[in-house]
């Protein structure tokens, strides 16, 4: 199963369009938030994929919850904006909120800096700023789990 992670798009819809042209073999979206209706313009490039997606800080009149927990090929994800972890001022919250709920891999945005690493077990992911043209995925398949870091070079 491989998911293509965004976040932080600000109003800036093209990267995120060009990224999913090319990367069709998505099986499922997240978005981590700032910029909702940046997403919501993606229809024709999501087709019938399913879609994750939660608020961040600049979506405020959002009805998006801030958090979301799912199962992706039996793993637990937590998907979050960051904001109310309040990441920015270095991973400690998120890290205990996210072993809390059982994740073995942790999705987060809001400093729009790409980073992924592993730590006691589970996965951090936080792709970077769409606007920017960084972008993740993540790869579960049988054999493990890989995070992949991305940037749209167009």
């Amino acid at each position: 199963m491989r998911l293509l992670v965004f976040s932080d798009s600000h109003g800036v819809a093209y990267y995120m369009r060009k990224v999913l042209e090319m990367h069709p073999e998505a099986d499922k979206i997240i978005f981590l938030g700032d910029g909702e209706a940046d997403l919501d313009n993606m229809e024709y490039y999501i087709g019938n994929k399913p879609v994750v997606k939660v608020k961040g800080n600049c979506d405020p009149y959002s009805d998006l919850k801030a958090l979301e927990i799912i199962k992706a090929a039996g793993q637990t994800v937590y998907i979050t904006h960051g904001y109310a972890e309040h990441v920015k001022a270095g991973l400690t919250e998120l890290k205990l909120t996210a072993r809390g709920y059982g994740a073995n891999i942790v999705l987060y945005g809001h400093t729009h800096r790409q980073e992924s690493f592993t730590e006691d077990g589970v996965y951090y992911m936080n792709p970077g700023s769409i606007s920017e043209r960084y972008y993740g995925m993540i790869d579960i398949t049988p054999k493990g789990i890989m995070l992949i870091e991305a940037r749209a070079d167009y």
